[in-house]
């Protein structure tokens, strides 16, 4: 979360009640690159797999008695996540060898197999994709399991686009609802908007609307506009095909904007960093409703989507507000809490509200009942900083440990890690098809997370006893692969 003003506001390295990530590691990392994984077939093959691989297999395994956990994190290379063979971004990236006599880094490269395919004039096409040397070679010809399941996760196709680095810190992030397009706010005051697929992300327009940082961004319901916020406390509002301004609001707060909401087709509300509340009609030039019901900053801000009667509001002193959408006025708040509320969601068909505290602790409400929780469980002891619903009661969860993780938040249940960042998670967004997350950290990367496979959690057994190993499980979208998941099928 960007708790750009707030005292309480840590980096995830000076926290004592971060989770050390190196009290984590796992002892089944495979932390071979594929240039090392092609070494060590070429290895095979010339000794005709006779002979035990020697120093290339130790490249392969860590030792097993350095820990029980899931993951490790290296801290010798902040590009861990992208050198590990069971990482996605690793699967689709080119195997480099070193050049033999006579042959140019190019030929190196490319190799027989990655010669582009020609028309029937001689000319290059980019009809088929470019394929690896990995991609040729077969499992089946290796007589170690170890190494067959290796070659085998990393032929593995992509099933989320490649990460996205930027030159700039990214502040916010939000996909279009309909397109497969995702915009990034930076904190020069530009809004980068990416076409993304599997195989590749393409910068297609840079739009400069803020003359100092943006705070917000957000795509309408109907992705025809995007509307952002910047620290100089201004509103944008612009067309997405034309790149046109629709609404400008030079001085829309005294303080600069921390979160916005999309609450209908023609409104939207902003929460300043002292406490103020707005709410803003595409089709006035003035604010329509302006309140400050608490002193700090506005953490996040939710509207019921099905009725749009309430507006819940959480702020970084401990309470969460409820406005009358309808009246216009205050309706009710909460008994303060002793923590930073920083992010919520509904379940069961709204019937239920989740809010995530500083403190890793989570409160539940019943739909309409906002001054006091009806239930309350604790998390991990990282702060929750972002909260994304999934499913009817299943929620992803950013950290400011850099760990997303999946939570079954009715009752509260810890299901796994989603994903990692090296440093603390700043944003959250879902895809408008509910398949990918997007997420970006401190060090400027945008990374996207399949979560298609939470369709099949439906016969999990919710009510059973909370699993302790569920804290460290890595689920399939994670860059890390757990290792009794890897090694299951070995012994068949």
């Amino acid at each position: 979360m960007r708790n750009f003003h707030s005292p309480y506001f840590r980096d995830s390295s000076d926290s004592e009640d971060d989770v050390d990530i190196d009290q984590l590691a796992a002892p089944y990392i495979l932390a071979a690159g594929e240039d090392q994984l092609e070494g060590l077939v070429q290895y095979l093959s010339d000794d005709g797999g006779d002979s035990e691989p020697q120093e290339p297999a130790a490249m392969l395994y860590a030792d097993e008695t350095d820990s029980d956990n899931t993951y490790e994190e290296e801290e010798e290379d902040d590009d861990d996540d992208d050198d590990s063979p069971m990482s996605d971004s690793s699967s689709d990236s080119g195997s480099e060898r070193t050049p033999a006599a006579g042959e140019t880094n190019d030929d190196a490269k490319t190799g027989p197999s990655q010669e582009p395919a020609r028309d029937g004039e001689g000319n290059k096409t980019d009809t088929e994709p470019e394929r690896r040397a990995i991609d040729d070679y077969s499992e089946e010809l290796e007589d170690d399991d170890v190494i067959k399941a290796i070659i085998a996760e990393i032929k593995r196709p992509r099933s989320k686009p490649p990460n996205i680095q930027t030159e700039d810190f990214v502040v916010d992030l939000s996909f279009h609802p309909c397109e497969d397009v995702l915009a990034v706010g930076t904190s020069v005051g530009d809004v980068l908007m990416y076409k993304y697929t599997n195989e590749e992300n393409v910068l297609a327009a840079t739009q400069e609307l803020h003359t100092k940082a943006v705070r917000c961004v957000e795509f309408s319901r109907d992705g025809k506009s995007i509307i952002s916020t910047g620290r100089e406390r201004s509103i944008v509002v612009m067309d997405v095909e034309t790149g046109k301004f629709q609404r400008f609001w030079e001085a829309a707060h005294d303080e600069p904007v921390y979160s916005m909401a999309v609450v209908s087709e023609q409104l939207f509300a902003t929460g300043d960093d002292d406490g103020t509340v707005k709410l803003w009609d595409l089709r006035q030039r003035d604010a329509v409703f302006s309140l400050r019901p608490v002193e700090d900053f506005i953490s996040c801000i939710l509207a019921n989507q099905t009725q749009q009667k309430y507006m819940l509001l959480t702020s970084g002193d401990g309470l969460l507000t409820t406005i009358n959408l309808l009246q216009r006025k205050l309706y009710v708040q909460s008994e303060p809490y002793e923590e930073e509320m920083n992010c919520m969601g509904t379940f069961k068909r709204e019937s239920k509200l989740v809010v995530g505290t500083s403190k890793g602790n989570y409160y539940t409400y019943n739909w309409g009942q906002f001054a006091y929780h009806c239930d309350a469980f604790v998390g991990p002891k990282a702060s929750a900083n972002r909260m994304v619903p999934i499913t009817e009661q299943i929620a992803v969860m950013a950290g400011e440990d850099g760990i997303l993780r999946a939570m079954h938040l009715v009752p509260g249940r810890m299901l796994g890690i989603v994903g990692q960042h090296s440093m603390a998670i700043d944003t959250l967004d879902i895809s408008g098809s509910g398949e990918l997350i997007a997420t970006s950290s401190h060090d400027n990367d945008v990374r996207f997370w399949n979560i298609k496979y939470f369709e099949d959690f439906d016969g999990i057994k919710y009510n059973s006893k909370p699993d302790k190993k569920t804290l460290k499980h890595n689920l399939p979208s994670s860059q890390r692969v757990n290792a009794k998941d890897f090694f299951a099928g070995l012994d068949e």
